[in-house]
C-alpha cells in the first residue's frame, strides 16, 4: 500500500508555538500513521517556487521549544488579484506543483489570511487540513489560538516592570500591546497586571472619561497609572495608539506620562509550556483529520476538546471581543476602565 504524503507550510507572521505545532504534525504522521511528510519553506512561496524537502523524524527532535519556525514563512496571498495575471496564476501553479510533490493533502499552519488561502485552495480541489496560529486570538472557529498565551506573558513581564517606574516616578504609564482589530492580548494582559484603564479595538472609548478616571485616581492618593492600549484603537493616522493615547492624556490631565511600544518583542522567543501542549494538540490531530479523510477542515479548540471545524466556516471572519464579555464585565466591576462612560463610574 502506497504511503500518504502530506505537506506543512506556515504562513503569515511568526508566532511561538509554531514549530510544535509542526512536530504535532510531522511525528503523528511518521510515526502513528507512516506517512512521508514534506516541508514546504516561506509560506504559500515557497509552493510556488518549489522550496520543498522531505522532512524525517530526525529534523522534528529538538524543535518542540524553538520560536518562530523552522520551515519560514511569507505573507503572499496567492488569490490576491495581483498574484493572479496573464503571465502568472499562482493558484494553478499552487495546484500543479502539489500534484508534482505527489501530495495527499496540505497542512496550513497560519491566522485568518492563511485560514482564507486555504479555504480556498479547498474549493479549488485539494486536500487541506488548517491549524489556526495568532498571537491575536482572533480566529473565528477556536476557543484560542498557540501563541496567545506566550504573547500574553511577555506583555504582562513588560507591564509588571512598568509598574515599578510608574511609581518611583509618580507617572501615567501606557503600554501599547499588539492586536489590529482584536483586543484580547490588551485584555488579558491588562487585566493580569493590574491595568487601571484598557482600551480595546472593538470598544469606543471617550478620552474626557479616562482623562476623569487618571483625575480622579491622582486625587484619591494613586500616585501612578497604567494604561493598557490595543495599536488598533481608533485613532488619527501616522501615529502609535501609545503615542496618541499619551499625549492626549498630559494635554487633558496635567499628569506626567510616558508611552511604551511593545512590538515585535511578544511575537518572538520561546512558546510557553501551555502553548506547547496546545500546538502539539492541534498538530497532533491535525494528522490525525488527514488519516481520516476529513479535509477542508481547521483543528480547533471547544471547551478543552480537540475537534475540527469546516473551512468554509472560517475564512475571512474575525474572533472579537464583545462589551457584554464576562472579563470585561469582572473587570469592570472592579473598578477597570475601558473608556466607556457605563464602565468607569465609581460608587460614592
Amino acid at each position: 500500500m502506497k504511503k500518504k504524503r502530506i505537506g506543512i507550510l506556515t504562513a503569515g507572521g511568526d508566532c511561538p508555538g509554531i514549530n510544535a505545532a509542526i512536530r504535532g504534525v510531522g511525528k503523528t504522521a511518521i510515526v502513528k500513521y507512516g506517512m512521508e511528510v514534506i516541508g514546504i519553506n516561506n509560506g504559500f512561496s515557497g509552493l510556488v517556487d518549489m522550496e520543498t524537502y522531505e522532512m524525517k523524524e530526525e529534523l522534528l527532535s529538538g524543535i518542540l521549544t524553538l520560536g518562530g519556525t523552522i520551515l519560514g514563512t511569507s505573507r503572499l496571498k496567492p488569490f490576491k488579484p495581483d498574484a493572479i495575471t496573464n503571465e502568472v496564476d499562482k493558484p494553478q501553479i499552487i495546484k500543479e506543483n502539489y500534484d508534482k510533490l505527489g501530495l495527499d493533502a496540505l497542512v496550513c499552519i497560519g491566522g485568518n489570511g492563511t485560514q482564507k488561502t486555504a479555504q480556498l485552495l479547498s474549493e479549488e480541489g485539494l486536500n487541506i487540513v488548517g491549524i489556526p496560529k495568532t498571537i491575536d486570538n482572533d480566529v473565528w472557529g477556536t476557543d484560542v489560538t498557540f501563541g496567545f498565551d506566550s504573547a500574553i506573558g511577555i506583555a504582562g513581564e513588560a507591564i509588571d516592570r512598568l509598574h515599578t517606574t510608574a511609581n518611583s516616578h509618580k507617572r501615567v504609564m501606557v503600554i501599547e500591546v499588539m492586536g489590529h482589530h482584536a483586543g484580547w492580548i490588551a485584555l488579558y494582559s491588562g487585566l493580569a497586571s493590574g491595568g487601571d484603564v484598557i482600551l480595546l479595538p472593538e470598544l469606543k472609548y471617550n478620552l474626557d472619561v479616562v482623562a476623569e478616571t487618571l483625575i480622579d485616581r491622582s486625587n484619591r492618593g494613586k500616585q501612578y497609572s497604567i494604561v493598557v492600549v490595543g495599536e488598533g484603537i481608533k485613532k488619527p493616522k501616522k501615529k502609535s495608539a501609545a503615542a496618541y493615547i499619551s499625549k492626549e492624556i498630559l494635554e487633558r490631565t496635567g499628569l506626567e506620562t510616558r508611552d511604551t511600544i511593545l512590538g515585535y518583542i511578544q511575537r518572538g522567543g520561546s512558546p510557553s509550556p501551555q502553548d506547547r501542549i496546545l500546538a502539539t494538540r492541534y498538530g497532533a490531530h491535525a494528522a490525525d483529520l488527514i488519516n481520516e479523510g476529513k479535509f477542508g477542515t481547521m483543528v480547533s479548540l471547544e471547551n478543552d476538546r480537540i475537534t475540527s471545524v469546516p473551512l468554509s466556516k472560517v475564512g475571512g471572519k474575525l474572533r472579537l471581543l464583545t462589551p457584554d464579555h464576562y472579563l470585561i464585565k469582572q473587570a469592570q466591576a472592579m473598578g477597570v476602565c475601558f473608556g466607556t462612560s457605563d464602565g468607569c463610574k465609581r460608587k460614592k
